[in-house]
C-alpha cells in the first residue's frame, strides 16, 4: 500500500501542530506581502521616473537602485534567509518563529514585487502619458491617476504570482526555524519517514496556491 494510515500520526497532530502551522504560514505570508508590496510600490515609482527615458530622468539612481533589486534577486530565498539572521535577530529580538520570517521574507519579496510593478507601469501605452503631458499633469498624477490606473489589472496578475512564490519561499523558511507548514512537513513527515503527513503538507499548500489563483484571476477579471 502507498500509503500506511496505520503507521501516520497525522490526525493526532492535525489539530495541534499543523492548524497551528497553517496560521503561522498565512501570517508569515500576509505580513511579509504587505510590507513587501509597500517597499516595492515604493522603488518601482522610483525606478520609472528616474529610468533614462522616465518622467523625471536621473542615470545615478536609477543605476544604484537597479543594481540593488538585481543584486538582492539574485540570492536563492534561502541563503538569503539565513544570512539576515543577525538582521532578524537585531529587529525582532530572535530568528525563530513566523515574526523573525517576515524580515528575511519581506527583504527577499520586494526586490521581486518592484520589478514586476515596475514592468507593468512600463508596459503602459506612451500615447496616454504624452496626453496626460499635453493636459499639463505633474509627474504625479501621471503616475497616480494615469499609469497605475491603466496598469492595475497587469499588477494585480503579477502580484498573484508575487505571493505564490512567496509562499514557497515560507515554507524555506520553515527549515531553519521559522515554524509554518514547511517545518511540520520536514520535521514531521520527511524526517520521521511519515509520508501520510508529509503529502498532507503538499496537499494544503496546493490547495492555498489555488485559492491565491482563483482569487487573482477573480480580481482580475473585475478590472479588466
Amino acid at each position: 500500500m502507498f500509503f500506511d494510515l496505520t503507521m501516520t500520526r497525522l490526525f493526532e497532530y492535525l489539530p495541534k501542530i499543523i492548524w497551528p502551522a497553517i496560521i503561522a504560514t498565512i501570517k508569515m505570508l500576509s505580513a511579509s506581502l504587505v510590507i513587501g508590496a509597500l517597499l516595492g510600490l515604493i522603488v518601482a515609482i522610483i525606478l520609472v521616473l528616474t529610468n533614462p527615458s522616465g518622467l523625471s530622468p536621473n542615470r545615478f539612481i536609477y543605476r544604484v537602485l537597479n543594481a540593488i533589486v538585481d543584486a538582492i534577486r539574485s540570492f536563492p530565498a534561502i541563503i538569503l534567509i539565513v544570512a539576515l539572521t543577525p538582521l532578524t535577530r537585531l529587529i525582532i529580538g530572535t530568528s525563530v518563529g513566523w515574526m523573525a520570517a517576515v524580515v528575511p521574507l519581506t527583504i527577499a519579496a520586494f526586490p521581486a514585487i518592484a520589478r514586476l510593478i515596475e514592468h507593468s507601469l512600463l508596459e503602459v501605452d506612451k500615447n496616454v502619458i504624452l496626453a496626460a503631458k499635453s493636459f499639463g499633469a505633474s509627474n504625479g498624477q501621471i503616475i497616480f491617476k494615469v499609469m497605475f490606473v491603466e496598469a492595475t489589472p497587469s499588477i494585480v496578475s503579477n502580484m498573484t504570482f508575487a505571493s505564490i512564490q512567496l509562499l514557497a519561499n515560507t515554507t524555506l523558511a520553515g527549515a531553519v526555524g521559522a515554524g509554518g507548514l514547511g517545518a511540520v512537513a520536514l520535521t514531521y513527515g520527511y524526517q520521521r519517514f511519515d509520508d501520510v503527513m508529509m503529502y498532507a503538507i503538499v496537499f494544503i499548500l496546493s490547495v492555498m496556491v489555488l485559492s491565491l489563483q482563483f482569487l487573482g484571476r477573480a480580481i482580475y477579471r473585475i478590472l479588466k
